[in-house]
């Protein structure tokens, strides 16, 4: 599903089962994050269904990219291995104005 800058946001701020996904490439993950995501780049293919199968499905997922293209076929990918709900960020962190943190 996809959702504006402003209401992915405030439903991944209340959402207490909520899991902020980071599909972009670790080069891109360095240059600054959306606080608290996790990173999977899809562009390992495979390896990036191993991983996102490691997931617990029971929780929401809000996903973006650089912006918004790999997040939406995430999305669709998450959503096809058995995952309810994944968010996906329209614009990406590209359009992004709200926090970017340096990842840890």
């Amino acid at each position: 599903m996809n959702l504006s800058q402003q209401e992915w946001w405030d439903k991944a701020q209340e959402d207490e089962n909520a899991v902020i996904l980071d599909v972009r490439t670790e080069d891109e993950w360095n240059r600054g994050i959306i606080p608290g995501a996790i990173n999977i780049d899809i562009y390992k293919g495979q390896g990036f269904i191993y991983a996102v199968e490691e997931l617990d499905k029971s929780k929401n997922y809000y996903v973006y990219c650089a912006a918004g293209g790999r997040s939406a076929q995430a999305c669709s990918i998450m959503n096809q291995l058995g995952f309810e709900t994944a968010y996906n960020l329209i614009g990406g962190i590209t359009q992004w104005d709200g926090p970017v943190n340096e990842p840890e």
